[in-house]
């Protein structure tokens, strides 16, 4: 898996991901799951687009993703460049309102409904974490940058 390139920071947020996927965490995704997470974050696939997505990844051919293909897919999909339709639409499933920012109560939202049982000091680190600018919430480009894993820039500029 060398090729990949993941950090084991990346590999340990990967890893969380799965298991949010992994409902009934027995190392596999099964359609069933991917349609659950779809469904909880506004997303309406059919059957037959649950069934491409996993079998797009499904390197062993078993009908589910399993950690390693999970992977796989997120790397490949680090490195594409036209991820930024993907990033846009990813920004508008957390800004509920619209109005260009994501806050607490928006981040709490969204992770409740993929089954995260967030306190509020949690969310609010996660906030703090992406918050480049210190305003309390996080913009599209700090979205943007926690999501590339630009992290050495957030980190020289918390530093002031």
């Amino acid at each position: 898996m060398s090729e990949l390139q993941l950090s084991e920071e990346q590999v340990a947020e990967f890893k969380e991901a799965f298991s949010l996927f992994d409902k009934d965490g027995d190392g596999c995704i099964t359609t069933k799951e991917l349609g659950t997470v779809m469904r909880s974050l506004g997303q309406n696939p059919t059957e037959t687009e649950l069934q491409d997505m996993i079998n797009e990844v499904d390197a062993d051919g078993n009908g589910t993703i399993d950690f390693s293909e999970f992977l796989t897919m997120m790397a490949r999909k680090m490195k594409e460049t036209d991820s930024e339709d993907e990033l846009r639409e990813a920004f508008k499933v957390f800004d509920k309102d619209g109005n260009g920012f994501i806050s607490a109560a928006e981040l709490r939202h969204v992770m409740r409904n993929l089954g995260e049982r967030l306190t509020d000091e949690e969310v609010d680190e996660m906030i703090k974490e992406a918050d480049i600018d210190g305003d309390g919430q996080v913009n599209y480009e700090e979205f943007v940058s926690m999501m590339m894993g630009e992290k050495s820039q957030q980190q020289q500029q918390s530093n002031k």
